[in-house]
């Protein structure tokens, strides 16, 4: 870490970042429509006004919050189609993305849950994803499907294999996999998680993945 990125924040900088630790401090508990603008300023003790001085609208920072202060999927599958044929291959790759996926919709299914409770809401945020440009829930499985075609036309996945369809199963199980752990909120019933630890989980569910996408010695 350089020296300019370890310096405590000041200024703006750090009226910015107090605003997005409020705003997911109150999205989590409170949920985004019950957020208000009052709300945030007060928590991150700062003035209404000053929440405009560095965001356009309060879905503004949702979105950044979703970016900066829960565990970050789009930086393990920003690089992913490049890293096709390299050493550490589909397993490993996928592994680290299914662990990525689980943290981050495991954090931001508390914060996101009220969209869906207010159609001009979501219209709004959908709108504001579109302004944003190249962000969105379905970037997961493009970027994954994206990987396995690569990965494919180098002979390390089956060419019978839909990546798109592949990538929607493994997109779609972690995000199973961390509403069921909102869901139980650590007491779940003997074997509703199966396995228990998100490692595991991750490295099972690649593996059979994996078993469906390997390509056949008879090819």
């Amino acid at each position: 870490m350089s020296p300019e990125a370890a310096a405590p924040l000041s200024g703006g900088a750090l009226t910015r970042s107090r605003i997005l630790d409020a705003a997911a401090a109150l999205m989590t508990s409170v949920g985004l429509a019950h957020t208000t603008t009052k709300q945030l300023a007060k928590q991150a003790g700062c003035s209404e006004a000053a929440l405009y001085k560095h965001f356009r609208s309060k879905e503004e920072i949702f979105v950044q919050v979703l970016r900066e202060r829960v565990p970050q999927l789009a930086d393990a599958l920003a690089e992913l189609p490049d890293r096709a044929g390299d050493e550490r291959g589909p397993a490993g790759h996928l592994t680290a993305v299914t662990l990525a996926a689980v943290r981050f919709y495991r954090r931001s299914f508390p914060i996101a849950a009220s969209l869906f409770a207010s159609p001009e809401l979501l219209a709004t945020h959908r709108r504001k994803l579109d302004e944003l440009g190249s962000v969105g829930p379905h970037n997961a499985s493009r970027q994954v499907a994206a990987y396995l075609a690569a990965e494919q036309e180098l002979g390390r996945v089956s060419a019978a294999v839909d990546p798109h369809a592949a990538a929607n199963l493994l997109i779609g199980a972690c995000f199973h996999r961390a509403f069921l752990d909102l869901f139980f909120d650590g007491e779940a019933p003997a074997g509703a998680l199966r396995p228990a630890g998100e490692a595991e989980f991750a490295a099972e569910t690649v593996r059979a993945l994996l078993g469906g996408l390997a390509p056949s010695d008879d090819a």
